[in-house]
């Protein structure tokens, strides 16, 4: 592949709901470029996108590819990515290295959940977008609806391209609205001029009307020229769609077939001509000696400067960095620096990725992507720069993931294997994560969904050969107590020779504090129990809080004090008394009330409007206390306490329940009590988990 400049490049990434058409409308764009001879199909498993196997199998995208496709002489650098929202880290590894977005909605599911937080992301990034429109083919496709939708939804910033023209109830060709002109298929995206059908006359001058709209607000001088009843010119349409589709002010609407390869042209005409070069867009970051701000800017006579946006660590094709270059240019023999982990790295060559694909290139230019094999200390987020300037941007916004399972190896002797196979996806994916949870003896493993857990572990089989259970996790509970007792321990054992001899009397008591497992002191009077083994039963004590009496959970909470004992002159030993004590803290725990603590966590739900009263209905289900609301962009915020045992599952019922838009995080907050119920269903699992173990 040749060396393009920066002005030559555009970095698009298609967004838009699961199972939308992204993947084969990428597809449609390589075939009618001619890059592949055969257009591949996601059933078929034979795209260049979706080549992983766990794709192939589930037939949807899981990762973000990088398509480059080279139209009229630019490169569009196409990010696929995925549309279902357990993976929307792929989608913000894509969205921090694109200039431009293709929102696709399909013509006969209209506009849907995964286009609306399309459209959202690039509000946040600040990217011009377009919105494609496929599936025209279908009998039932109504881009009309579609248009309406979008209009209702955003209002004057849309502005349809295009309209439709069917014959004999199949999609023909469409009437370019800009330049009020017929285009009949002939084959693929291929199209002559033909007459615009009376039939879609009625239409054609509502979509004109739109676009003249959202043309006539993009100025005052124009919005002036439109209420006098003037007619634009189609420079100044043109020019007017130019300035304002980058900025976001006009959201031009494209229309064709992926499946059939139709309108694929367009779009990439389109791409070529409204959507902006890198050199328009701005990068900030900080050279790490100094501490200036340097701003990269994708501007090639700066000193090289690149941001690895993904990495790809896969055992058939191996490891790659993917990254964009910021400033600067990036060749062969460039010397890298990363001052993230102030290492030097060496890049023997540069690809450029097409799917699974690599292609060799001399250098890249600012604005440019290509990836890079087998750097031993690069991770996503960090930057690649020189020594003599080495820079830091910021690192890559990825969501946090909330959804965790219990995780165990179905072989044993496997744990080394699966902890480094998950150590190579949590390279891949930043939305994965691993926690050892030593309190509960278990291994969770976060991720954003359970469908993203569920492919995780296929992952681990069919990629790493290592085969894990998913289990749901144990709550970590605490105990305490809510009265004062007091007993006698004594530890007594003759068996030849020294005997063991250990005597203690106990206070416990609630000391107020939850933070802390417990607090010890001792109030012996006359010697009764010698200074020399307070210390054992300090240490006593201290192993019974790990695991308390009533359901082998940590205790907390908890004043112990030494008031009495007896000792013997030779049989008492520090480990008698240790024993001595640890008799007493059964004992004592079980009068003094014991009670279990739930972890409660302080949880916010952000849905719009007309979900509220289903969340907080929900939320009370869940034993859930709403404690307020907040307007929060256009939406609202709904904060709660709930237990965290009553949020398993909670991703799953939250976009059941919204249609997939509602998001929720939580934070830890306190412990309280457990309801007696809650108490006495955890004691009896417990109870039987212990039999099942011992």
């Amino acid at each position: 592949m040749k060396v393009y400049t920066s002005e030559k490049i555009r970095n698009v990434v298609l967004l838009g709901h699961g199972s939308c058409g992204k993947t084969t409308l990428v597809e449609a764009m390589a075939y009618s470029t001619g890059i592949i001879k055969r257009q591949g199909k996601v059933e078929e498993g034979n795209t260049i996108s979706d080549y992983d196997k766990e794709e192939q199998k589930r037939l949807f995208s899981i990762s973000t590819t990088v398509v480059p496709i080279e139209y009229e002489d630019v490169k569009i650098n196409f990010l696929d990515t995925p549309g279902y929202f357990d993976f929307v880290g792929e989608v913000e590894e894509a969205l921090a290295a694109a200039d431009a977005a293709v929102i696709v909605v399909s013509a006969k599911s209209g506009v849907e959940v995964g286009a609306i937080k399309a459209w959202e992301f690039c509000e946040k990034y600040n990217l011009p977008r377009m919105f494609f429109v496929t599936d025209m083919d279908v009998d039932n496709a109504n881009f009309k609806e579609v248009v309406d939708q979008l209009i209702e939804q955003y209002g004057k910033k849309i502005a349809p391209f295009h309209i439709p023209i069917r014959e004999n109830e199949k999609f023909v060709g469409f009437v370019n609205v800009v330049k009020m002109a017929g285009r009949r298929f002939t084959t693929g995206s291929n199209y002559e001029e033909c007459e615009i059908p009376d039939y879609v006359k009625e239409n054609l001058s509502k979509f004109r009307e739109i676009l003249l709209e959202s043309v006539a607000e993009t100025s005052e001088e124009l919005m002036d020229k439109y209420f006098s009843g003037e007619e634009f010119t189609q420079e100044e349409i043109s020019q007017a769609l130019r300035t304002n589709v980058i900025d976001g002010s006009i959201v031009p609407v494209l229309m064709g077939s992926g499946i059939n390869a139709q309108g694929t042209t367009m779009l990439m005409q389109a791409i070529v001509k409204y959507f902006p070069d890198p050199t328009k867009r701005t990068i900030k970051g900080k050279n790490a000696n100094t501490g200036e701000e340097f701003e990269g800017n994708y501007d090639p006579k700066k000193p090289f400067s690149a941001r690895v946006f993904k990495t790809i660590a896969d055992p058939f094709i191996g490891k790659f960095s993917l990254f964009k270059v910021c400033s600067g240019v990036m060749k062969n023999d460039t010397a890298l620096y990363n001052a993230n982990k102030d290492t030097e790295e060496r890049a023997n060559k540069i690809y450029v990725l097409r799917g699974k694909e690599q292609m060799e290139v001399s250098e890249l230019q600012a604005g440019d992507i290509g990836a890079l094999g087998k750097l031993s200390d690069t991770a996503t987020g960090d930057t690649l720069s020189t020594k003599a300037n080495p820079i830091v941007y910021d690192p890559i916004e990825i969501s946090k993931p909330y959804t965790y399972l219990r995780y165990r190896t179905k072989n044993k002797g496997d744990d080394d294997k699966v902890s480094q196979a998950l150590q190579k996806l949590m390279d891949e994916d930043l939305t994965l994560k691993v926690v050892n949870d030593k309190e509960n003896r278990q291994t969770l493993i976060y991720g954003i969904g359970e469908q993203h857990l569920d492919v995780t572990v296929s992952k681990l089989l069919s990629k790493y050969k290592v085969d894990v259970e998913i289990l749901q996790p144990r709550i970590p509970y605490r105990e305490t107590i809510r009265k004062k007792a007091s007993v006698r321990g004594r530890h007594k054992k003759q068996s030849g020779g020294h005997g063991q001899y250990g005597d203690v009397v106990m206070e416990f008591e609630p000391s107020g504090d939850l933070e802390t497992p417990f607090v010890f002191e001792e109030k012996i009077f006359g010697g009764a129990v010698p200074k020399n083994y307070f210390p054992a039963v300090e240490k006593g004590i201290a192993e019974s809080v790990l695991k308390g009496p009533l359901a082998g959970y940590p205790v907390v909470g908890i004043k112990a004090t030494l008031v009495d004992g007896s000792y013997h002159p030779v049989d008492s030993s520090e480990m008698a008394f240790k024993l001595a004590t640890i008799l007493a803290f059964k004992q004592g725990f079980m009068e003094a009330s014991p009670v279990l603590l739930e972890p409660i966590v302080s949880i916010k739900v952000v849905v719009p409007d007309k979900f509220t009263g289903d969340i907080m209905g929900d939320l009370n289900k869940r034993r859930g206390r709403v404690l307020g609301m907040n307007p929060v962009h256009g939406k609202q915020e709904i904060i709660a306490d709930i237990p965290l045992s009553e949020l398993h599952g909670y991703s799953t019922d939250l976009r059941s329940m919204t249609g997939g838009i509602g998001e929720y995080s939580y934070e830890f907050a306190r412990y309280e009590q457990a309801p007696s119920d809650v108490q006495q269903k955890v004691i009896e699992e417990n109870a039987k988990l212990e039999e099942s173990e011992s």
